[in-house]
């Protein structure tokens, strides 16, 4: 049981993983070349003459640990910070910069941009930080206003893209630039990034890796007795050591009922556990793999096993299926049948399904059910467990997957019975099938695919799909 918040027995973490080595040899591949970028400045330059761009102007702002707020950036010019990136149209003009606008900057290497001639250093400033009048937002727009119209674009048609961060950001620009035409153009970036490069998945096919390795090492810490700290902290520890960049990009769920989406909190692993690695995002030079998969610690029900049976048929099924040409519909669909033909749905159709997150069957708000839930290692931490979650049972989401892409990135298609569009390859993307009953049964298991010229290939198959099992 667990006595208090931080439990001390992270200590003997490193008895835990003695011994432990992977199955197989990580792949570490280098840095993108500098071609590339040149190929994406170029791909990025045209499609902005096509529009009537004088320049684009590229925003990524900060948020909570040292993370940018999206991918842009390091898609353009390798750089993983915040920061202001101008793009004039004109090919004999200069990549320009703007950064270091805040407190939490990062210096490189790694992360030095290419292509990029200038960098403009714009410190934090402000009376309780340094003790002197203005902002770092608007000072920013004031250093990339003045360089617009250094390019004689005072008047002209600029495009921008960046994300809810951004807001700040371009109403000051709007201001100091009151003539010029600013369109919204995020478009541009996430259209190139819907199939991707050769050597792009490679480094997909890294990260995949790397999640391999911080399974495996889950795989052998977990029995009785250990926490949901210690399996988080080994599966962290074993993809940061070979070069994953974060170690905040997953979830572990553990109980007995088999729900997931948890962050640790002081589990102790008991006989009859469901326990699930929701690897959401682990990322290697930007690029993301994401994978699910399942751990029943000795005897489970057999309604557990049903459910987890349904659910690992269901993303095979759907794997037969993938090929250029193929209709996500199709591959979405197929995933399904094994849950419908189990009892557990009806149909496959995303409108028609209920889900955990969905709302009311009018849109409206639902009630999350007020029960007391037995949690005896939450309760010796002085709190308890009062509302069922999920609240309602169904699959985590209405669809089987979605792209997958670059850190802070956005998902660019769903793989669901609505999409019509059909595969080609070079598009990477996770299917994964999930299933939750409130205090009953749960499963959450899939992989990373990528589409190849004759099918497709699995990222993610150092460790098999199935359920891993624990003895008691």
């Amino acid at each position: 049981m667990t006595l208090h918040a931080a439990k001390a027995g992270a200590y003997r973490m490193g008895s835990l993983l003695e011994g432990f080595e992977p199955d197989f040899h990580f792949d570490a591949p280098l840095p993108l070349p500098v071609e590339e970028f040149e190929e994406r400045l170029r791909r990025i330059r045209r499609q902005a003459v096509e529009v009537g761009h004088d320049a684009v102007v590229v925003h990524a702002g900060s948020v909570g640990w040292f993370h940018a707020s999206n991918a842009y950036l390091r898609y353009i010019c390798d750089w993983m910070r915040e920061g202001v990136l101008i793009i004039p149209t004109d090919a004999d003009k200069a990549l320009v910069l703007l950064s270091f606008f805040t407190q939490s900057v990062l210096l490189p290497p790694g992360g030095e941009p290419v292509l990029v001639d200038e960098i403009w250093q714009i410190g934090p400033i402000g009376r309780e930080y340094a003790d002197r009048p203005g902002d770092s937002v608007v000072k920013t727009a004031e250093k990339c206003a003045e360089i617009l119209g250094d390019l004689g674009l005072a008047r002209g048609q600029i495009g921008r893209i960046g994300d809810r961060t951004s807001l700040t950001f371009w109403a000051a620009l709007d201001e100091f630039m009151p003539k010029a035409k600013f369109v919204a153009d995020n478009a541009i970036l996430d259209r190139m990034q819907k199939v991707r490069s050769t050597r792009e998945i490679g480094l997909f096919r890294a990260a995949a890796q790397l999640v391999s390795v911080g399974t495996q090492a889950a795989y052998h810490v977990t029995k009785p007795g250990v926490t949901d700290h210690e399996i988080y902290a080994a599966f962290t520890a074993a993809q940061l050591a070979l070069g994953g960049e974060t170690g905040d990009g997953y979830q572990i769920g553990i109980n007995a009922f088999g729900t997931h989406c948890g962050k640790p909190y002081g589990h102790v692993v008991r006989p009859g556990d469901l326990v699930n690695l929701y690897i959401s995002n682990v990322t290697y030079r930007g690029y993301t793999a994401q994978t699910a998969r399942m751990i029943a610690v000795g005897e489970i029900t057999e309604r557990q096993e049903q459910v987890l049976a349904a659910c690992t048929e269901g993303v095979k099924r759907a794997e037969t299926l993938i090929r250029p040409g193929a209709l996500m519909r199709d591959v979405n669909n197929a995933a399904f049948e094994p849950m419908i033909e189990h009892g557990l749905l009806t149909s496959p159709e995303a409108r028609t399904m209920p889900y955990n997150w969905a709302p009311m069957p009018d849109g409206g708000a639902r009630l999350v059910p007020y029960q007391y839930v037995e949690d005896a290692d939450w309760e010796a931490q002085g709190r308890k467990l009062m509302h069922v979650y999920p609240a309602t049972q169904g699959p985590h989401n209405p669809n089987l997957g979605h792209s997958v892409g670059m850190a802070g990135g956005q998902n660019s298609f769903n793989i669901s019975s609505h999409n019509y569009d059909r595969m080609e390859e070079g598009m990477v993307f996770v299917l994964h099938t999930q299933w939750l009953e409130p205090l009953s049964a749960g499963c959450n298991i899939g992989d990373l695919y990528v589409v190849t010229a004759d099918g497709f290939e699995n990222l993610s198959r150092h460790t098999p799909l199935e359920t891993f099992r624990v003895a008691a």
